[in-house]
This record gives C-alpha cells, sequence and structure tokens, in this order.
C-alpha cells in the first residue's frame, strides 16, 4: 500500500555533503513516523534517524548527530537526509522505511522499505 522509493546517492570525498530523498507513493505518509538505515555488506543493518509523522520531533544515532538532518514534507511524500561532513565509514546503502508513529530506532514497527541507494565516500 505504500511504495518508498530513494535517490540521491553517489560518491564523494570525505567532508563532502549528499542529499537523499525518499519518495512515497500509493499512501499518503501522514499517518507514519519514517526513518533511514543504512547496511555494508556482512554487517547488520543500523538505524540512522527517525522522524514522527507531522515531523515535528526527531531522533538520531550518535554516529551521525550534528552531521545529518532528517526532514519530511508531507505534501510532496517526501522525506529527506541532509548529510554533511561525510566520512568514510559512512559508506553504506542507505534505505528509508516507513513505520508506527512511534516507531523511532525500532526495526520491528517499520512495515515498508524502499530498495536502497548507494552512498560512497572517499578519503
Amino acid at each position: 500500500q505504500v511504495q518508498l522509493a530513494e535517490s540521491g546517492g553517489g560518491s564523494v570525498q570525505a567532508g563532502g555533503s549528499l542529499r537523499l530523498s525518499c519518495a512515497a507513493s500509493g499512501r499518503t505518509l501522514n499517518n507514519y513516523g519514517m526513518a533511514w538505515f543504512r547496511q555494508v555488506p556482512g554487517k547488520d543493518r543500523e538505524f540512522i534517524a527517525a522522524i514522527s509523522a507531522g515531523g515535528g520531533s526527531t531522533y538520531y544515532d550518535d554516529s551521525v548527530k550534528g552531521r545529518f538532518t532528517i526532514s519530511r514534507d508531507n505534501a510532496k511524500s517526501t522525506v529527506y537526509l541532509q548529510m554533511n561532513s561525510l566520512k568514510p565509514e559512512d559508506t553504506a546503502v542507505y534505505s528509508c522505511a516507513a513505520g508506527s508513529m512511534f516507531a523511532w530506532n525500532i526495526q520491528s514497527r517499520y512495515f515498508y522499505w524502499g530498495q536502497g541507494t548507494q552512498v560512497t565516500v572517499s578519503s
């Protein structure tokens, strides 16, 4: 009922910036909490950031606090992840997800997932 598609990934040098977008179709995002996760081959998927349904509250993993910003525009059915001061260890496939209003960093509460977009940060 909800389809998510990420875009905006690419290759940048350390210290650079990227802005990821997650466009939704099929249903409005007004009643869903949204989040970004990332995964590196051989490792478990890692929580990055979450935003409440109305966009009034955000929650970040300590590894990205002060560098990444999650935001949403419900009128455009789109969620964003602004990534600044990128580090080589940020290299991963980034995926967005839609879940309950209080999903936060609990993966089991997210019901819809995008296919992911590759982010590569070179040193």
